[in-house]
């Protein structure tokens, strides 16, 4: 089995536009098999930042004897 790979948009009528240098190295009448990989929204971070701020809010002035504390 041969693959190729190529970056492409899903266009306003819900296809793929294949391109031209990838059309040529697929024989007519083959059957393909399409994998579709796309990224998604980057959750993490965002967990990440609201689990800071959150952590942030229990903060009190009082904490701050723990800042002065040397690592053993």
């Amino acid at each position: 089995m041969k693959a190729v790979e190529f970056q492409a948009q899903l266009n306003s009528d819900q296809t793929f536009t294949i391109p031209a240098s990838v059309i040529g190295t697929i024989p007519m009448g083959r059957t393909v098999r399409v994998l579709v990989l796309f990224s998604e929204p980057d959750t993490d971070s965002e967990w990440e930042r609201l689990a800071a701020e959150d952590f942030g809010q229990g903060y009190v002035d009082a904490d701050a004897i723990y800042d002065e504390l040397s690592a053993r």
